[in-house]
């Protein structure tokens, strides 16, 4: 557990009250951009989906879910999500979207593997967010295209908050810069992903990283990624593998690459049998999900999430996590940051 403790940190909002006000703002702006940008329709998710079906994500499948037993159901299991990029696009399936719109859900999820610190939370919120398209749109031109859009939408943002809050003053640069993470890792060959992230957003100050989940020359993935959701595994017009990345923005208050968006154009059957097998994961073929993927009875798609508490850490010059979402914490933790100016709520 560590944590970052910026010198002469303080709250810009001033108070608990403006900070909430703040909090509301941004929620309200980002999601109408969001949707205004990539045509999304809002709906209600779940927070509990059943246990062995292949529907709830792996993350970097090590992560444990928590479960519990359903007593009116004959005590069959059922576990908190991770996050809803299974069951978006099965939701999708279900309600026959066209290519070119999509659907966006508040997210609650809770993860107990996380390691607590600045920017990780037992507690999860995202706009989890998937649109069906062609499979001629699965290439990397057209991830670049909605990250630009999704961009855009963080912009719009963080422009109209300047207008409600001024001493918030915009910082993000006009363009996003791509890069995929061999190339990153050709670029910083002694350095770990985190520092290669470090330097590479320092000079740009937005970057998406394509290709998270494959080996990189150096026989390690960039980061950790399913088998099942992300395809990271595809030969794009590039030259290299995979078809999704990570959205990372300059944090000042920080000092450091921040995460705010992983997503991607999901596997496709092909994509999900390569990935199964290179993660030795060939029994997952038998999951509900996965079934009816394989038997492409699912549509293409192209999905992500949004961090909600990251979003606007980040917009309101937050250093902690908590001073945006109520969580537990350490009691070192809070008093450590008690300490340092910055106050958990």
């Amino acid at each position: 557990m560590t944590l970052i403790k910026p010198s002469g940190y303080r709250n810009l909002l001033e108070n608990v009250e403006n900070t909430e006000k703040a909090i509301k703002h941004v929620k309200d702006m980002f999601q109408e951009n969001l949707s205004a940008q990539l045509a999304l329709l809002r709906v209600t998710a779940p927070m509990v989906v059943l246990t062995g079906t292949g529907i709830n994500d792996d993350l970097n499948s090590v992560e444990r879910p928590v479960s519990f037993p359903i007593r009116d159901m004959n005590e069959q299991r059922a576990e908190v999500v991770h996050s809803l990029a299974k069951w978006k696009r099965l939701k999708l399936g279900e309600m026959k979207v066209a290519p070119g719109r999509g659907i966006y859900t508040d997210m609650n999820a809770l993860r107990p593997d996380e390691e607590l610190d600045n920017i990780h939370s037992l507690y999860v919120d995202q706009w989890d967010w998937e649109k069906v398209i062609t499979r001629e749109q699965r290439n990397i031109a057209f991830l670049k295209q909605t990250v630009r859009r999704i961009y855009e939408a963080i912009k719009v943002t963080e422009n109209k908050l300047y207008v409600e809050f001024p001493q918030l003053v915009p910082s993000l640069p006009e363009e996003i810069h791509f890069i995929h993470a061999q190339q990153l890792l050709d670029l910083y060959p002694g350095k770990k992903p985190k520092e290669r992230e470090n330097e590479i957003v320092r000079q740009y100050g937005a970057v998406f990283v394509i290709g998270i989940g494959a080996a990189l020359s150096d026989g390690e993935p960039h980061d950790g990624r399913a088998a099942d959701y992300d395809d990271w595994s595809t030969p794009n017009e590039e030259g290299y593998n995979g078809l999704n990345g990570d959205l990372l923005l300059w944090n000042p208050v920080l000092g450091n690459a921040f995460e705010v968006s992983s997503m991607g154009i999901r596997v496709d059957e092909t994509s999900l049998a390569r990935q199964l097998e290179i993660r030795g994961q060939q029994a997952k073929r038998d999951l509900y999900f996965h079934k009816k993927l394989l038997a492409g009875e699912l549509p293409c798609t192209i999905g992500g999430g949004i961090g909600q508490s990251r979003l606007c850490m980040y917009l309101l010059r937050k250093a902690h996590i908590g001073e945006i979402q109520s969580s537990i914490w350490p009691e070192s933790m809070r008093r450590e940051c008690s300490e340092a100016g910055i106050e958990l709520v």
